[in-house]
This record gives C-alpha cells, structure tokens and sequence, in this order.
C-alpha cells in the first residue's frame, strides 16, 4: 500500500495562488484531492485519472484549480488560482485502486493533510 505525503499549504491573501504536491511512495492509480475545514464533512475538490488524460472538478474549484501528475516522480499537483477565503481547509490527498476515477467513488489511501488558510 502506498504512502502519500502532502506539501505546499500555508496562508495566501484572496485571489492569490498556492501549488500543493502529493508524493507516493509507489506508483498508484487514480489520485485525487480532498479538504475538510473542522466540523464539516469532507469534500472532493479533484480527481485525475493514471495516465493524466482525464481529471475531474467539483463545480465549485473548477476554472480556478488544475490537478495533474508527474507519474516519473510518482507526485501528483493542485494547482490553485483565485483562491478565496472559503477556500481555506485542511487539504488531503487520497489514492484509489478501483476501477473509476472521481472524487464520488472511495479511496483506499490517505494522506496526513496540509492546511490551506486564505485570509487578508
């Protein structure tokens, strides 16, 4: 089973940008992101297929975030535009085995989080 390590959160200003990374400790297939600010359920935020050729966006992310993966460095990205203050929640990255791709079907493996704050 693969472990997953996030990097890149902290604090941005609104309409500002972050980059997170997710780095596996061996290759995995549909990868995706996820956040949860305290006391709410958590929500995807994106999805991108083994290859890379297919990604999904809630509706709510989508024209500001782009994920995408570098399978060579077994890492997967979250690239965040525009961000908004509603934005700010811890940010998990997740890995699924199964077959289908997207934030609404279950993923096996977990990352610790890193937290995404967006205040002026």
């Amino acid at each position: 089973q693969a472990q997953l390590v996030e990097s890149g959160g902290g604090l941005v200003q609104p309409g500002g940008s972050l980059t997170l990374s997710c780095v596996a400790s061996k290759y995995t297939n549909c990868m995706g992101w996820f956040r949860q600010i305290p006391g709410n359920e958590r929500e995807g935020v994106a999805a991108i297929t083994t290859g890379g050729g297919s990604q999904y966006y809630a509706a709510f992310v989508r024209g500001r975030f782009t994920i995408s993966r570098d399978n060579a460095k077994k890492t997967v990205f979250l690239r965040m535009n525009s961000l908004k203050p509603e934005d700010t929640a811890m940010y998990y990255c997740a890995a699924r085995t199964g077959r289908g791709c997207s934030t609404n079907y279950d993923f096996d493996v977990w990352g610790q989080g890193t937290q995404v704050t967006v205040s002026s």
